[in-house]
């Protein structure tokens, strides 16, 4: 008995076979939300707030700056160009990222590109 020749699999349904199964769906989200260590907002002191400000006051757009501020119930720290410093709307912006002054926890300037 001549056995049928197989008609071939379209690429598609082929590549089908090979996705990836979430048998748990949304656990790996959920297992990066709890290893997030979350931590208060630091309350600035008078002197840190003084001498953040002295470093703002020098800050000018063009400049290299690492900035570490509070986001999300965590610290965070960036390093960029300085795209835009707002004191009307207080805030900073480095590359694409605003970050608002009340956020901020230390700057420093890092030089020119």
């Amino acid at each position: 008995m001549a056995s049928k020749p197989k008609t071939k699999m379209l690429i598609a349904d082929r590549a089908k076979q090979f996705m990836p199964f979430a048998a748990l769906k949304g656990l790996p989200e959920a297992l990066a939300a709890k290893e997030k260590i979350t931590v208060p907002k630091v309350e600035l002191s008078p002197e840190m707030s003084e001498e953040l400000d002295r470093k703002m006051h020098l800050l000018t757009k063009g400049k290299m700056a690492t900035v570490v501020y509070f986001h999300q119930d965590e610290y965070l720290k960036l390093t960029g160009l300085v795209a835009r410093i707002d004191p009307t709307c207080r805030l900073l912006q480095i590359v694409n990222t605003k970050i608002s002054f009340d956020d901020i926890l230390n700057i420093e300037e890092t030089g020119r590109p």
